[in-house]
C-alpha cells in the first residue's frame, strides 16, 4: 500500500493529416483503447485487488466504444459529402447567431448573420 508507482506509456504525437485521416487515425486510437487498453488495465487491477478500478476501467471503455462509433459516423459523413444533408426536413442552427433553418440541407451562407455553412448544426433537442 502506498509508495511510487512507475507509469511508462506511449501518445502518437507531431502528425496532422486531412480532416479524414484525422478522424480516421481518432477512430482506431479509440478502438485501440476500449478493445485493448482499458480491458488490459481492467484486468491487472483485477489481479492487484482492484475491483472498484477495475470496473471504472470497464465503464471507461464503454465511452470509449461509443468515441469510436462517433468518428466512424463523421468519417462515413465527411466522405460521401453529407456532413450539411439529412434524408428528410430537418433544423438546421447556426452556432454563430442561433438562426434556425428547416430543409434538407443547412445553407451555403447564414442568412442572417452570413456566417458560412461550415457554421451550421443539427438543432440540439436535448433539453
Amino acid at each position: 500500500e502506498g509508495g511510487m508507482v512507475e507509469i511508462t506509456a506511449t501518445y502518437p504525437a507531431g502528425i496532422i493529416g486531412t480532416t479524414l485521416e484525422n478522424l480516421k487515425a481518432a477512430a482506431d486510437g479509440e478502438k485501440e483503447e476500449w478493445g485493448e487498453l482499458y480491458p488490459e488495465f481492467a484486468k491487472i487491477a483485477e489481479e492487484e485487488g482492484f475491483k472498484d478500478v477495475a470496473a471504472a476501467f470497464r465503464l471507461i471503455a464503454v465511452a470509449e466504444k461509443a468515441h469510436e462509433e462517433r468518428y466512424r459516423k463523421l468519417y462515413n459523413n465527411l466522405q460521401a459529402g453529407k456532413i450539411f444533408e439529412s434524408n428528410g426536413k430537418i433544423v438546421w442552427k447556426c452556432r454563430n447567431c442561433g438562426y434556425l433553418h428547416e430543409a434538407e440541407k443547412a445553407p451555403q451562407m447564414c442568412p442572417a448573420c452570413l456566417h458560412p455553412q461550415a457554421f451550421f448544426e443539427i438543432r440540439e433537442t436535448n433539453y
